[in-house]
């Protein structure tokens, strides 16, 4: 009896999901915390948590929209949905920007950590930081040209570092450190600091919760759509709660005097090595010297990682606009080696490393970005619960597994107040940093207006309007899985492998509306005519025949199965490919031929070499099928 085809399922689950989020989000305060202090002084701590309220109230925004939503895009691809494609292209352009400050600010960060815990001082002055920062940008875009993000094993490593050295940081900080007096402890309202001060700390806090957008971007890689609002939310939750005892530890050891504190001067560009360093007149010398090298060198690594994931989050939006006819078809144009387009990958890399050596020749290099970093963030934060908002009107019959709560009824239709409540403090907040930030101010609208210029040449080459919604174009490489197959071919024989295959087959088959093409070959010895009785063949040939027609009877799908008669099942398979006009075949390899050299059996390396169509090479992991089912 042919098995049920399992379920397809996506990969990440709402622990996955929580795990990737938290690192995503948390790896922030490595750079983030220096740079808040350096304004807001004593009330560093306060700032964190009303920026990490309001990023919670954000999220319920974004939970709805992905989970109704579970594409690739983030918040560019909601304003497209909600209003069209020239909005969705100016939230996706500033978004682009932030990509590439996390990815500048991380790269600028990691040299000092990594000089910090070496004793390495070259390292965190000029040019040495400036050139491994470049180094840093150039190494991880190489290799994200070449390989796979291996973005789900990083999301597991980075949350645990992050746990690890911030769950240290907090119980030594509060058991050595904390004061209760740093809850008001140099802070005199309108002085120090200043109002103005205070209003210029607010936007930068949102550099302190990078990563939402990342995270928006695995939405069609959830398990099931209401995962997201279940791991985002408590997340952004915890992060806020951490970032808080760590910024009030942070002001325990430096306490704001005369308008400034060491965390936001000495220790600016590696603010929890200052910590570790605070705890030298409490703890042994040689304790802190290890703590020392442990948060330097997990900072460095945790840098190095941010770094990647804010390159892949700049590949796969570039990717998404290039589909969507916003940027041109080329950003759409994935590589079959990494499945992201290196032409955004290149783009990125070169951008991050001049804002890199531009921003090493200013003297506040860490506020310009920052603030740089807010025009984009806001603007989309905003946007994004707008449009939120909006589906409510345009698309109410839209299935939202989540919708956020406390709802209000207007002209009937339910509207959340917190994505209202959000938007307006949000945008706010975006228009109190265009009056005190000269980054946000000058550098945002000039690289938006770049933007536009690059959409405008864009469409008016594809000969479609500016608000237009394009037809979706797809790389013919990326997502294989989904490529137009009309008729695959898979070879069938007995066993767990065969059965594995024709299974695979039926279901590809089953999703692109294909027909499975059966084949199954008996090797005739040489010693014998082709036609000479083989009995026993043809009566295993029937048998994994009519598996494969039971198997597609209850799928659906069609299948036409034959038998063929040859000296060599790899030339037989190739032949009929090419004879019948076949779009894919599907093969099987067994684990033993991975312990030898040629890591493929004889017949999948014959076929992969002669196909004349694509062929998906399904290799089972060891010990998952036993050694005499293994392939001819």
């Amino acid at each position: 009896m042919a098995r049920k085809l399992p379920q397809l399922e996506r990969a990440l689950g709402a622990p996955a999901l929580f795990s990737i989020a938290y690192g995503e989000v948390a790896s922030s305060i490595y750079y983030a915390l220096g740079v808040v202090a350096l304004h807001a002084l004593g009330l560093t701590p306060w700032v964190l948590l009303i920026v990490g309220a309001l990023l919670v109230i954000v999220s319920l925004a974004y939970s709805e929209a992905t989970a109704a939503i579970p594409e690739t895009g983030g918040s560019a691809n909601i304003a497209r949905r909600a209003f069209n494609d020239l909005v969705g292209f100016v939230v996706g352009w500033v978004t682009f920007l932030d990509y590439l400050l996390v990815l500048a600010i991380a790269a600028l960060f990691l040299p000092h950590y990594l000089g910090v815990a070496l004793h390495l001082d070259a390292l965190e002055r000029h040019p040495w930081d400036v050139v491994m920062s470049v180094g840093a940008i150039a190494g991880v875009a190489a290799l994200r040209v070449v390989r796979g993000a291996g973005r789900f094993r990083a999301g597991v490593l980075v949350p645990v570092l992050d746990v690890v050295t911030q769950l240290l940081l907090i119980v030594l900080g509060f058991a050595f450190l904390f004061s209760s007096h740093v809850l008001t402890r140099g802070i005199h309202l309108g002085e120090t600091p200043s109002w103005h001060a205070i209003i210029f700390a607010l936007p930068l806090g949102f550099l302190a919760y990078t990563g939402l957008e990342t995270v928006a971007n695995l939405a069609r890689d959830a398990k099931q759509p209401e995962d997201m609002p279940r791991a985002v939310i408590p997340s952004l939750a915890l992060v806020a709660i951490v970032y808080v005892l760590i910024g009030w530890i942070g002001l325990s050891a430096f306490p704001a005097t005369d308008g400034q504190t060491a965390l936001g001067d000495r220790w600016l560009h590696a603010p929890l090595v200052g910590i570790v360093v605070a705890l030298e007149p409490h703890l042994p010398h040689a304790l802190v010297e290890v703590l020392r090298v442990f948060v330097g060198l997990s900072g460095a690594l945790v840098l190095l990682m941010a770094a990647g994931t804010s390159l892949t989050g700049f590949a796969r939006l570039a990717q998404s606009l290039g589909e969507h006819g916003q940027l041109p078809r080329a950003f759409a144009r994935v590589s079959r080696r990494s499945l992201v387009p290196p032409l955004a990958i290149v783009s990125a890399a070169l951008i991050s490393i001049v804002l890199v050596v531009y921003a090493a020749t200013r003297d506040d290099d860490i506020s310009f970005l920052a603030s740089l970093f807010s025009f984009g963030v806001l603007l989309a934060f905003t946007v994004t619960q707008v449009a939120v908002v909006r589906l409510r009107f345009t698309e109410p019959e839209l299935d939202r597994p989540f919708r956020i709560p406390l709802n209000v009824t207007w002209r009937g239709v339910p509207v959340p107040l917190p994505a209202v409540l959000g938007a307006v403090l949000t945008f706010l907040i975006w228009i109190a940093a265009m009056v005190t930030h000269p980054g946000a101010r000058y550098a945002g609208p000039i690289w938006l207006a770049i933007g536009v210029a690059l959409y405008v040449r864009t469409r008016r080459h594809m000969g479609q309007g500016l608000a237009e919604r394009a037809v979706v174009v797809a790389d013919e490489w990326h997502e294989p899985q989904r490529a137009r197959f009309a008729r695959i071919l898979v070879p069938a024989k007995l066993g767990v492998i065969g059965e594995e295959m024709v299974a695979t087959a039926v279901r590809l088959a089953g999703e692109q509306g294909a027909v499975v093409e059966a084949l199954h070959v008996i090797r005739v010895p040489l010693h014998l005519p082709l036609d000479a009785p083989l009995l026993a063949a043809e009566e295993g040939a029937a048998a994994s025949l009519a598996e494969a027609r039971l198997l597609g009877a209850e799928n659906g799908v069609a299948v036409e199965a034959r038998t063929v008669r040859a000296r060599a099942i790899g030339a037989a398979i190739v032949h009929a490919a090419a004879a019948s006009g076949a779009d894919l075949i599907v093969m099987g390899s067994a684990p033993r031929w991975r312990r030898q050299s040629r890591f493929f059996s004889p017949t999948v390396d014959y076929v992969l070499r002669r196909s004349p169509c694509e062929v998906l090479v399904v290799a089972f992991p060891q010990g998952v099928i036993e050694e005499e089912m293994a392939d001819d």
